[in-house]
């Protein structure tokens, strides 16, 4: 939402236009958002500051010396044709949806300011109750102070362009039943408030016959002021002054000689508590006449001044603040626009929530095929080396295949000739992955507890035992029956039973590792996309039950192939099979030409192999040895094409199919089918709005709303 300012300058209107403008603004409360120039009345209690406005604004104030001001009381003249006066009150910030539908619908409009000055006292009463403020001080229902406003805009066609703010007197000693130490606290930190801002004029009132030392709003007024800039010092009292020398030092701080001010001092009679309405401000001020009041500069001393004065302090900072003063609106604006595009679309409605979550659902899908697919290059979020799924798995894979390659069997084959070794690495390649990827699969069972019934612990595969055809020979023996020169087909399924012993333990290892690299994954990348905590703990806490029961399936399928592998008789229609026996059964004839081969006497290069030697080799060999062998290599014939057809199985079926690219793959949960079939209050329990994202959404809304009111009231 683009808010134009507009080019024109505050050089375009008249000071009373400018005020106008900040009263506007003010009745607007706008001031909660940005401080607004304004002239704030402030001092201890009984200073004088009832009966300072009183003079100023002719309200006739309350001057009990008991108790004087309760709350902030904001005074706005303005000259206008038609007389009138309008008393309403501004809510305070903290104030309760009841207490403020309470106070802002209290409004009450005269005509005619001697109606007003006779109704006034009533007027009072009725705030005070619309406040919540004892009206009796000896009762102990109600508070004795309120931080709601006091709002008071008379209109005239003698009234002057003044805007001022009253406040509660600070003390400092509690009266006992009407006033607490909490209540000198609230009162302090009520003046702080007011005065802490930088385009506020501080009007501190000090009695003339007190000393200025036990002043606390000088001290105060000195944190927020240090130089005395913006604080404007009103003598009051001076008639109780009859000392000469105490004369002669407030003549002294009304001509700048002691504890000077920018603004300077004021010196002002005003109306006592105990003297009647019928006080004539410029009667009680003859006494200025007299020495040493008349050696005074004459804009320094009286009410007129003083007004005329703050008057002209007004225009003053408005003038020089209203430039600052529309920049720092238009950047609270901005800001309150980013800070609701950070909350993201509204979800209060089931509507806004289907839609949202949806949305949320696309997105997630959108991110795991790019991982599933290693298009890393579509997200920064793949710099993270943990969303890089597909290597990953990848990596499992290839660690596992290498691993099981050389450690899955009981019993290391004896197979004579090079080329048909259980040799893994044929060419010298290093397949094993790289210590940087190595790092990336440090997986830990216990930093998955939610997966403990699923996964297993990492144990390190032991070396293949030595001294296979000993172990074939005891099987063979301890389980043959009446065969002449053959084996059952019994004694092959046990050997191949027990040399694949391992095959079930690190195919869950694998499977086991997998899983927890999807699930850390699934959680990354959730995570990431939800941006906030509590989002990401309800929509994970939502699916984390079908997760898990997808990642046993994945489990039960590796099982399942382990069963299937080791729980049947060994049989394959794959060729290599045989290729292999043949192969191993030629090398073994070729073994033992090769033990009886000698020199051809004649060439002395090539070798001969007599008939009888051979004969004698076949004699030789005893009828178990021969079986043993037999079984070796049908063992080891079969073992490979198992072993290979396995460790594809376990990939493609139990980790590819199950937990990446399958219809029930893990990957698969968060999507927006899942979002379409939550009932109502499932979605709302994951996708509404917590009460405090609900509050600082409104709140957002109402001070944007509040900001561009704010905006084009000071467009011109």
């Amino acid at each position: 939402m683009a808010i134009d300012e507009g080019e024109s300058g505050p050089k375009h209107l008249n000071s009373s236009e400018l005020l106008k403008k900040i009263d506007k603004l003010r009745e607007k409360n706008i001031g909660k958002h940005v401080p607004l120039p304004q002239l704030v009345v402030v001092g201890d209690q009984s200073s004088g500051k009832s009966s300072l406005l009183a003079s100023l604004t002719k309200i006739p104030f309350p001057r009990d010396l008991e108790l004087c001001t309760r709350y902030a009381t904001q005074i706005t003249s303005r000259r206008e044709v038609d007389p009138s006066v309008e008393i309403s009150i501004i809510p305070a910030l903290d104030a309760s949806r009841e207490h403020r539908a309470k106070v802002q619908g209290f409004k009450r409009t005269l005509r005619g300011a001697e109606d007003f000055r006779s109704e006034f006292p009533e007027i009072l009463k009725e705030v005070d109750e619309c406040m919540g403020i004892r009206t009796d001080l000896s009762s102990k229902q109600g508070s004795v102070f309120s931080k709601d406003v006091l709002r008071i805009e008379l209109c005239g066609p003698e009234e002057d362009y003044l805007t001022v703010i009253d406040v509660p007197g600070i003390f400092r000693d509690p009266t006992a039943g009407i006033t607490t130490e909490s209540d000198i606290e609230l009162v302090r930190n009520m003046v702080k408030n007011y005065i802490k801002d930088s385009r506020t004029v501080i009007l501190a009132v000090l009695p003339s016959n007190v000393d200025l030392a036990t002043q606390e709003i000088l001290k105060l007024a000195k944190d927020y002021d240090g130089n005395g800039e913006r604080t404007l010092g009103v003598l009051t009292k001076p008639d109780l002054v009859i000392e000469e020398s105490a004369k002669t030092a407030l003549c002294s701080l009304v001509l700048g000689r002691k504890r000077p001010l920018t603004l300077g001092y004021y010196l002002v009679r005003n109306q006592g508590a105990d003297q009647d309405t019928s006080f004539s401000g410029e009667e009680g001020e003859r006494m200025f006449d007299s020495q040493p009041w008349n050696t005074l500069p004459r804009d320094r001393i009286g009410i007129q001044a003083l007004r005329e004065r703050l008057g002209e302090l007004l225009s003053e900072v408005t003038e020089r603040e209203f430039p600052e003063l529309r920049k720092d609106i238009k950047n609270q604006f901005d800001r309150c626009q980013q800070d609701l595009e950070l909350l993201g679309p509204a979800r209060q409605t089931e509507r806004q929530q289907r839609a949202f979550l949806s949305g949320l659902a696309r997105q997630f899908q959108s991110f795991t095929r790019a991982a599933r697919d290693a298009n890393y290059a579509e997200n920064e979020a793949f710099r993270d080396c943990e969303s890089r799924l597909l290597t990953h798995i990848v990596n499992l894979s290839e660690s596992f295949s290498s691993k099981f390659h050389d450690k899955a069997h009981l019993f290391p084959f004896d197979c004579p000739g090079s080329d048909t070794q259980d040799t893994h690495n044929l060419n010298g390649q290093d397949t094993t992955i790289t210590d940087k990827c190595r790092a990336f699969e440090d997986l830990d069972p216990t930093d998955f507890p939610e997966l403990e019934h699923i996964v297993s612990c990492v144990v390190e595969s032991e070396d293949p035992e030595s001294d296979v055809k000993t172990w074939i020979k005891e099987l063979y023996i301890s389980s043959r029956g009446l065969d002449l020169g053959t084996f059952g087909s019994n004694v092959l399924s046990s050997a191949f039973r027990e040399q694949s012993t391992k095959w079930e333990a690190m195919a869950q290892e694998h499977v086991s590792n997998a899983i927890m690299v999807v699930h850390r994954f699934l959680s990354v990348a959730l995570n990431n996309l939800c941006g906030s905590k509590q989002l990401y703990d309800k929509i994970w806490s939502s699916i984390l039950d079908e997760l898990l029961e997808r990642y046993k399936k994945a489990m039960s399928q590796a099982l399942f192939l382990v069963s299937v592998e080791r729980n049947r008789r060994p049989y394959t229609l794959n060729k290599r099979f045989n290729e292999t026996l043949q192969k191993l059964r030629s090398a073994r004839v070729a073994q033992a030409l090769e033990d009886n081969a000698r020199v051809d006497k004649d060439s002395w290069i090539m070798k001969v192999v007599d008939m009888d030697a051979i004969k004698k080799t076949a004699r030789n060999q005893g009828n178990v040895e021969h079986i043993i062998g037999e079984i070796h290599d049908i063992l080891w014939s079969y073992y490979q094409v198992a072993r290979e057809r396995f460790v594809d199985n376990v990939h493609m079926q139990a980790v590819e199919h199950c937990l990446l690219t399958g219809p029930e793959s893990p990957l698969e949960v968060f999507s927006q089918e899942w979002v379409l079939n939550l009932e109502a209050d499932e979605l709302g329990a994951i996708a509404g709005e917590s009460q405090a994202i609900k509050a600082r959404r409104t709140n957002l809304k109402q001070k944007m709303e509040d900001l561009k009111a704010a905006l084009q009231t000071l467009k011109f």
